[in-house]
């Protein structure tokens, strides 16, 4: 049976984690760059421009430039979104930071159906026999354990963004 010095305090705890909403969306960023690395946005959480980057050769995307710094701007700020819903899911819990998602109408971009779902497990597992030199994965069960250097320099260059969750 909880008390009611107990609910008293979970609702002061509610409140002081609601009080630090706002500082956590005010350090939340993101970042994006189109394929070819001619620029670069960054954003914070409300929109707000924090970096534009182009390289040299953007004046020669022309009409193009402008478009192209829109859909970056765009992509950098579900980048922004996506890290404000993981911090205050680290402070509210997963629950109650979907009932924000649900009643901003604004979700967050892992939870998208048009979202990419990532790469399966058996596709990781035939890209990382690739790189250590193994034609397909049962080719690489039966030839040697790597060496040590080998799976360092595949860890090196390993990008966690490869994999997929919700957060």
């Amino acid at each position: 049976m909880i008390t009611t010095r107990q609910l008293i305090a979970q609702a002061r705890a509610r409140e002081e984690a609601m009080a630090k909403v706002d500082s956590l969306l005010a350090s939340a960023s993101g970042t994006a760059h189109d394929i070819d690395g001619q620029v670069e946005v960054t954003v914070d959480a409300r929109g707000k421009l924090l970096r534009l980057w182009l390289a040299p050769t953007a004046v020669n995307l022309g009409d193009r430039l402008g478009t192209l710094v829109v859909e970056i701007a765009q992509a950098a700020m579900r980048e922004a979104t996506q890290d404000g819903y993981n911090k205050v899911a680290l402070l509210l819990g997963e629950d109650m930071t979907y009932l924000i998602e649900r009643m901003t109408g604004v979700p967050a971009p892992a939870r998208a159906e048009d979202d990419d779902p990532g790469m399966t497990v058996e596709e990781f597992q035939r890209l990382r026999a690739e790189r250590l030199g193994a034609a397909t994965p049962l080719a690489a069960e039966r030839s040697p354990a790597p060496s040590p250097e080998d799976e360092d320099a595949y860890w090196e260059s390993f990008d966690p963004a490869s994999l997929r969750s919700d957060r």
